[in-house]
């Protein structure tokens, strides 16, 4: 499912995009966020297949799950 998300540095500044096109992983993360359904991106973006979308969410897990979190310390 991860063949579906490319890095190139030539595309949109070298951020995780759709494979194939200049969509960025993080916008279809942001609609979601946003409270727009699949059937709106997908609609939005008829280039996208409903596997793209599972392979943003796939790949923003696996990026979180790879990410050492630190604990703000607290202010005196």
């Amino acid at each position: 499912m991860t063949n579906r998300i490319e890095i190139n540095p030539k595309v949109c500044g070298g951020k995780p995009v759709i494979a194939g096109t200049r969509i960025p992983v993080s916008v279809l993360l942001e609609l979601l966020a946003a409270g727009e359904s699949w059937e709106e991106i997908l609609s939005g973006y008829p280039e996208l297949s409903s596997d793209d979308m599972k392979a943003a969410l796939l790949y923003a897990k696996e990026s979180i799950e790879h990410t050492d979190i630190l604990p703000l310390s607290a202010t005196p």
